[in-house]
């Protein structure tokens, strides 16, 4: 089979250490009937270790001309292929206790981050490997130079552990980023959460667009009708000191006072 060339409009780069794929199929821990969802699977090197422990998976692949080599390569039976963009595919309806697992494309890896949190009901969890400047904007604690939106709307919704670094040998073509392991687990039903989750979209995209003012003044008029003493949100607060916790208060007093809140 001819050898395929890495296509940058799709931001591929091909996971070739195989020390760095037992590791990752280790952090997994694939059980032979677990429902598994690949999301770039490339040239098969998480694909072909997933299989050795699993009946069945189902992968997520953009470029037509893999999705072809997997389809030559694995028997319908073991391997379901659902050639288009992970940005587009209803991750909810591809059934209960998913375990989502890839190498995310760099250029999407925001985009397709959210995405997946439409479908966190339906997730157990999800292992990916992302630029590693991501995921530690993804687990950043308040107060740090890291912390901002990505934290604040992810951990809302999830419980995050950074697994491992990967140097950008570990692939071919090797991305100029040093990448890394993240483990993701939603959190349950009885989670504190937003009476509306597009409001604290909303509230923490604003409050993050001028992250160097005080949050005060970044709300704009939204500001005379937060109930700053009851939050316990210092006056002189920025927003990457407040905790996600207060901003799904903050939003929920928002949306008492009668503001119109919608996802800018």
């Amino acid at each position: 089979m001819s050898r395929h060339q890495a296509r940058k409009r799709f931001g591929q780069h091909f996971l070739t250490d195989d020390s760095v794929v037992e590791g990752i199929v280790r952090a997994i821990a694939p059980a032979r009937d677990d429902r598994v969802v690949e999301i770039g699977p490339g040239l098969s090197a998480l694909t072909q270790p997933l299989l050795r422990s699993l009946a069945h998976l189902t992968v997520v692949e953009i470029d037509r001309d893999l999705a072809a080599r997997l389809r030559n390569a694995y028997a319908p039976a073991q391997l379901t292929v659902i050639e288009a963009d992970a940005l587009t595919v209803d991750f909810a309806a591809l059934g209960e206790r998913l375990r989502v697992v890839g190498n995310l494309p760099y250029n999407i890896s925001s985009p397709l981050l959210f995405h997946l949190m439409a479908a966190a009901d339906t997730v157990r969890d999800q292992h990916f490997m992302l630029q590693r400047e991501v995921i530690d904007r993804m687990v950043a604690a308040p107060g740090s130079a890291d912390y901002g939106r990505l934290s604040v709307m992810l951990q809302s919704r999830y419980r995050m552990d950074k697994l491992f670094d990967v140097p950008p040998e570990a692939f071919d073509p090797p991305p100029r980023v040093v990448s890394a392991v993240v483990r993701m687990v939603p959190l349950p039903a009885d989670r504190l959460r937003p009476a509306s989750d597009a409001a604290l979209q909303a509230v923490v995209a604003r409050a993050f667009a001028q992250r160097r003012k005080m949050l005060r003044r970044g709300l704009g008029d939204w500001a005379a009708l937060v109930p700053w003493e009851a939050l316990d949100i210092a006056p002189t607060a920025r927003a990457e000191e407040v905790s996600v916790e207060k901003f799904i208060r903050l939003t929920d007093a928002l949306l008492q006072a009668g503001v119109s809140l919608a996802p800018g």
